[in-house]
């Protein structure tokens, strides 16, 4: 790993509050250009549909390039780097079919959170709203969810957090749920944090067992379409509503699909790719 062209950085409270200063940063360039077009041009860029896919996206890439030149480049003299190689088409075979009955199961817990009620009512209709806002333009949904936020995402929680906690020593599956536990969190809302956390546990695995970030970055996107495509034709997101089926088959056959095929990632997979 001396030679490797990939920096050998680590992750600690100063790499966070790095990646919070790039984020605010970011957000807030583009919230002052908002400000100056609008009092020049007498234009609320903000009522556009891709204004929130364009401040996200420049907010993750300053919080990246924040990373960048105050930690890696720092600390490795070297430029942050990720190995992105391909790998046999055997394990795309085992990891889609994993990650998808996750996606089951988490949707079986997800379905036991309440949605109405003191607590929880006020907090899912603001939610709602909210995930409503990102339907009103297909294409930049897609766009947003499905290509953009899997890029940046994994970058940060899988490249970044993961992989740096355990450069630090951490053991790899603490390091996993660590990652998976701040993904969670900065969702915002209860529901997608269970989700968040129980797929970012899948995310962390494939990532640490295959070392390439090109995994994750796909699984995430196939999570966000599958996702999208139930919000966008079903109007619902949830597969036992839109197939109308029972939430505990849906449980069940994510148990099988995830028992199933994370026995043989596990077991019967051999690594062919490493970090060199």
């Amino acid at each position: 790993m001396e030679n490797s062209k990939y920096p050998k950085f680590t992750f600690t409270w100063l790499g966070g509050l790095t990646l919070v200063v790039g984020l605010f940063v970011g957000t807030m360039a583009v919230s002052l250009f908002s400000t100056f077009w609008k009092v020049t041009f007498k234009e609320n860029l903000e009522l556009k549909d891709w204004f929130l896919m364009v401040a996200n996206s420049v907010g993750f890439l300053t919080a990246i390039a924040f990373f960048d030149f105050f930690i890696v480049r720092r600390t490795t003299h070297k430029k942050l780097n990720f190995n992105l190689s391909s790998v046999n088409f055997y394990t795309y075979l085992l990891i889609f079919p994993m990650m998808a009955g996750m996606m089951f199961i988490a949707e079986f817990i997800t379905s036991l959170i309440p949605t109405t009620g003191p607590v929880f009512g006020d907090f899912y209709e603001y939610f709602i709203q909210l995930m409503s806002q990102l339907t009103d333009d297909p294409v930049v949904m897609i766009i947003m969810t499905v290509i953009l936020a899997p890029i940046f995402e994994e970058i940060i929680f899988r490249g970044i957090i993961q992989k740096g906690l355990v450069n630090k020593g951490i053991k790899p599956w603490k390091a996993i749920v660590y990652a998976s536990i701040i993904f969670g969190v900065v969702h915002g809302n209860p529901w997608q944090f269970i989700s968040a956390v129980m797929l970012g546990c899948i995310l962390g695995l494939v990532y640490h067992k295959t070392k390439t970030l090109l995994l994750p970055i796909l699984l995430h996107a196939f999570n966000n379409l599958s996702l999208s495509l139930l919000v966008l034709y079903g109007k619902d997101e949830s597969f036992a509503k839109v197939f109308n089926v029972s939430e505990w088959l849906i449980l069940a056959a994510g148990l099988v699909l995830f028992s199933l095929f994370y026995y043989l990632f596990m077991k019967k997979y051999k690594v062919h790719y490493s970090e060199i």
